[in-house]
């Protein structure tokens, strides 16, 4: 590799003394990786093959050509940045569709895509733009993501990611359609490896997570905090090589539904796959297709399969060896990359086959020893049984905020350790990149031997994205609107001004929805039972109590959504949380066991019963002598809910109106004495512009 392209390699510090140089190592960094990846297409040697679909699940490459050039455009223009597009089709075009597609839900759409001389003259125009942008905008240290100098370093590392994932594509085309090149040359190391081996590993516990004061570049999904305990393991000492993965292939691996699950059964129906997508088989002989040729097949290189085939060899592994064999976990890597002290940018030579610093290809398995273990950095990346998701104190970017949220699904696993041609942010420690489960990169693995369980791990907490639940989540947890008190804290805090109890010892929260009021009154109580009729808003909930967080996405208008994200520890409740019984269950129908209570807090719940009345008559025997009931309610009945012949109020009776405070009180007086009446406004958020501005009538009763 040209010397001066090795310098686009490194990720940038974000801090510094002095702001001149600064801004002349950002334009370097911006020309050197720009100039990098044209180098890359360069060993593309005729126009046809740009528009050919050599993965069939991702766009052809004059997308991925275009695609790095305008996110520039786009990200300045959204930050507001510059004034004027350069060419609002283009940018418009190349904009969406990276991710790849499931094998059955192809994009079988017709793009005109333009001539690669006008995507050329595209590319030129955007980088006199950015230059000229650095050499304009305020630059202060350190960078920080609210900064100009932050939108570039995403541009850089964003086409850095495409370097990698581009070249992918393009090992797939056919070899007419390539030619060698002198910034690309592969290794020529080729011979059979020593026998892999499994070495033993300590357990620690591992704190995942990039601080926000850290002096590097990170994308949204790294930074947050998760914590996990790892116990001991053993780990294969090299990564899987051609030579070891032959013997499963051999072995008619493919062709064995028992080492595949369910996924892996599916994509081996779709493909009929029956060896590595690089590999190949003629007359006999085994060959690897590299970047621009094919080679005889390297057995001490390390093999480079998807997640899929990976977890169907560690199964098979684990028959022979009958041990509880698999692929390591985020945790365990970072176990294992504590052997390496120092981290890019700050190392003097790169601990592995990693930042184009060697090869533009896999070298043998056996050449970079780090603590007894090889490649623990470098080669190939090394797929993980770990799905990806957001740490702790997880927010997005707001110039990128579909970044990572797309993959926290539970399909898209973590790759771990970077490949030959990772650079920038991906060579770094923190750097979290993920991929569904059938895609190919220049990914292999490693196995381990553990009993523990890789859930026990990992986090996964996606986003909620139903209308509905997220809706219940933003009015429970959300903001405030129009200067309006958060009603689940106001109505707590409205009837324990009017209450007076000799001992708090248990509380009721009945129609809790997803949970807010009943962690306010865990404050107050010594346990909360809290039960809805509703399984899934009782799941918001709990997931909140166990998980510690709770992500959820609320429109603003039309398809665009906000990114939220609630945690115990902001809103003050992680030391109560253990107070909370929550329960599915059905106020009309109570369980025995749901007695002795000093308050029953039923909110916003009455006019949602089938039979009212029925919960009402009764609930005096679930309350002690001295204990209150409070009921709040917007009187909205509807018959949808309720039949009108079970309606409380809001009716005429003989004649004179009846409402249901009269019904409430004709009801309650039994057993209950009346101790207030007050009005507690709330607002119901729909979209950034519409909302619900609404008042509940709240009752204060005490048990006689």
């Amino acid at each position: 590799m040209d010397n001066q392209l090795i310098k686009a390699t490194r990720t940038l510090w974000l801090t510094g003394d002095r702001a001149d140089l600064k801004r002349q190592e950002l334009k370097d960094a911006f020309n050197y990786t720009w100039r990098l990846y044209e180098s890359l297409f360069e060993v593309i040697n005729n126009e046809a093959a740009y528009y050919s679909k050599p993965e069939p699940l991702r766009h052809p490459l004059i997308f991925y050509y275009g695609h790095t050039a305008v996110f520039y455009i786009n990200k300045l223009k959204l930050g507001k940045y510059i004034d004027q597009r350069i060419h609002e089709h283009f940018e418009s075009m190349f904009a969406i569709g990276v991710d790849e597609m499931s094998w059955d839900d192809l994009d079988s759409r017709h793009y005109d895509w333009p001539a690669v001389a006008d995507v050329k003259a595209y590319r030129k125009q955007v980088a006199s733009l950015v230059n000229r942008f650095i050499d304009t905008m305020t630059l202060k240290l350190p960078i920080t993501a609210d900064d100009p100098a932050w939108v570039i370093l995403m541009g850089i590392e964003h086409e850095r990611i495409h370097l990698e994932t581009s070249s992918v594509i393009i090992r797939q085309l056919p070899l007419s359609d390539v030619s060698p090149h002198p910034d690309w040359q592969p290794c020529q190391d080729y011979g059979i490896p020593a026998e892999n081996q499994l070495l033993s590993v300590g357990g620690d516990t591992i704190t995942l997570g990039k601080p926000e004061s850290a002096p590097t570049y990170g994308w949204d999904n790294e930074y947050g905090e998760q914590r996990f305990q790892v116990d001991d393991f053993k780990a294969s000492k090299y990564l899987v090589s051609n030579h070891e993965f032959m013997v499963f292939v051999k072995d008619d691996g493919y062709r064995q539904p028992r080492y595949w699950n369910d996924e892996g059964k599916a994509w081996l129906a779709y493909t009929q796959a029956t060896m590595p997508r690089f590999w190949r088989c003629r007359n006999g002989q085994w060959l690897q297709r590299n970047l621009t040729e094919e080679v005889p097949l390297p057995l001490n290189w390390p093999v480079e399969v998807n997640q899929l085939e990976a977890k169907a060899f560690c199964n098979w592994k684990a028959e022979q060896k009958q041990s509880s064999i698999r692929l390591l976990t985020e945790a365990e890597w970072y176990v294992l990359r504590q052997c390496i002290e120092e981290d890019s940018p700050a190392w003097q030579e790169p601990p592995g086959n990693i930042e184009l610093a060697w090869h533009a290809s896999s070298c043998p398995v056996d050449r970079f020893e780090h603590g007894g273990f090889y490649d623990i950095v470098g080669n190939v990346w090394q797929w993980t049984e770990t799905c990806i998701d957001g740490f702790q104190g997880f927010a997005v970017h707001p110039l990128y905020d579909d970044f990572s949220t797309p993959t926290f699904d539970g399909k898209h696993n973590l790759i771990k350790g970077g490949s030959w041609i990772s650079t920038g942010n991906e060579s770094l420690k923190s750097s979290r990149y993920a991929f569904r489960r059938h895609f190919y990169q220049h990914a292999g693995f490693r196995y381990v031997e553990s009993s523990q369980n890789p859930e026990t791990m990992t986090t996964l907490n996606i986003y909620e994205t139903d209308e509905l639940i997220s809706q219940y989540l933003e009015f429970h947890y959300g903001d405030e609107y129009f200067s309006v008190p958060n009603f689940c804290l106001n109505g707590v805090k409205q009837c324990l001004q009017e209450i007076q109890l000799t001992h708090q010892a248990k509380a009721l929260d009945i129609g809790c929805s997803v949970g807010r009021a009943s962690f306010e009154l865990a404050r107050h109580f010594e346990h909360v039972d809290a039960i809805d009729f509703s399984a899934r808003f009782i799941q918001q909930a709990y997931s909140l109590t166990e998980q510690g967080e709770k992500r959820y996405t609320i429109r603003t208008e039309g398809d665009l959504v906000e990114f939220k994200s609630i945690t115990l520890d902001a809103l003050g409740y992680a030391g109560i949380a253990n107070r909370i019984n929550f329960v599915q269950g059905d106020a009309c129908n109570l369980k025995p066991q749901f007695s002795g209570y000093d308050l029953v807090y039923a909110s916003n719940l009455i006019d949602r019963l089938n039979d009212p009345k029925q919960f009402l008559a009764s609930i005096h025997q679930r309350i002690n002598h001295g204990g209150y009931l409070v009921v709040a309610s917007p009187y909205t009945w509807l018959e949808e809910y309720t039949d009108k012949a079970k309606w409380l109020g809001g009716i005429k009776v003989n004649g004179e109106n009846f409402t249901t405070l009269d019904g409430l009180t004709e009801t309650l007086i039994p057993h209950f004495e009346l101790v207030a009446v007050k009005e507690i406004p709330f607002v119901i958020r729909e979209t950034k512009r519409k909302f619900q501005h609404s008042l509940s009538e709240m009752t204060i009763w005490r048990k006689r």
